[in-house]
C-alpha cells in the first residue's frame, strides 16, 4: 500500500564532510510519549536533535532533512573504527514510548512503511547490510534503542540488514567461558563494527549485540550461543 509522505522540516542539520558517502542506516525510537511530542522536539532548534525520516504508527512518513545533509540523530557514537556516524548515515525515528515510557510492539503499518522507506534509501545509497544499524549498536553505553522488540529478522527477510543464518542454534545459557573465549568473542565484536574499548564496557556492547541479535535473552553475558550467532554474521 502507498504510504503517505508529510513535509516536517527541522532546522537542525549541517553539510556533510567532503568526500564521506552516507554508507550507513540508523534506527531509533523516539522514546517520547507521543508522536507530536516526538515531532516538536525533533523540529525544535534548542533541541538540536533531528532525524531524516519519522514514522508514525500509521504508516505516515515524516520527512525532516534531506538525505545530502547530516541530520544529527546519533549523537556520540562508533561503528567500524568510524566514530560520529551522523557524518555517514541516514536516521530514521519510530514512533514508541520507549523502554522509559512503557514499550510497546511496533505497529504493522509502521513497519510496513519502513520497508518501503528503507528500499528506496538502499537504492539510493551504497549502504552495506551489516551497517543497517539500531541506535544502541553505535552507542551501546548511551542508548537502548529500537530495542528487543524491533523486528530486525522481518527486516532482514526484506533485504533490509542482516540475520544470524543458523538453522539450529544452540542455546549456551549462562555457561561459563574461559577468559580467552571472552577475549575471543570481544574481538570478534570489534571485527563486526561495535566499539569495545576502556570507556564502553564490554557488557554493554554484548547487552545491544544481544538486543538485535538474540532478543530472546539480553543479559549482557557472552554465552556460547551468542558467540555463534556472532561468528556466522562474520561470515554471512
Amino acid at each position: 500500500m502507498p504510504f503517505r509522505f508529510v513535509d516536517r522540516p527541522s532546522p537542525n542539520h549541517d553539510a556533510r564532510p567532503a568526500g564521506v558517502a552516507v554508507d550507513m542506516l540508523v534506527l531509533h525510537y523516539t522514546g517520547m510519549k507521543t508522536a507530536e511530542e516526538a515531532l516538536e522536539r525533533l523540529c525544535d532548534p534548542a533541541a538540536k536533535v533531528s532525524a531524516h525520516y519519522t514514522i508514525d504508527r500509521d504508516g505516515t512518513v515524516y520527512v525532516h532533512v534531506p538525505e545530502e545533509r547530516r541530520a544529527w540523530h546519533a549523537g556520540v557514537s562508533h561503528w567500524a573504527g568510524e566514530n560520529g556516524v551522523n557524518a555517514r548515515s541516514i536516521g530514521i525515528e519510530l514512533v514508541n514510548p520507549g523502554h522509559e515510557f512503557g514499550y510497546v510492539p511496533f505497529a504493522d503499518d509502521q513497519i510496513a512503511a519502513l520497508i518501503d522507506l528503507a528500499r528506496g534509501i538502499l537504492a539510493r545509497h551504497p549502504i552495506p547490510a551489516r551497517r543497517v544499524l539500531g541506535h544502541s549498536d553505535v552507542a551501546p553505553s548511551r542508548k537502548t534503542d529500537p530495542g528487543e522488540l524491533f523486528p530486525w529478522k522481518h527486516l532482514a527477510d526484506f533485504g533490509i540488514g542482516i540475520w544470524p543464518n543458523l538453522s539450529s542454534p544452540v542455546y549456551g545459557g549462562g555457561a561459563e567461558h574461559s577468559e580467552a573465549q571472552g577475549a575471543s568473542f570481544a574481538a570478534n565484536l570489534v571485527r563486526f563494527g561495535y566499539g569495545v574499548s576502556p570507556d564502553v564496557p564490554l557488557e554493554a556492547v554484548v547487552t545491544a549485540f544481544q538486543r538485535h541479535f538474540r532478543p530472546s535473552c539480553i543479559d549482557g553475558i557472552a554465552d556460547g550461543e551468542c558467540a555463534v550467532l556472532l561468528e556466522s554474521l562474520l561470515v554471512a
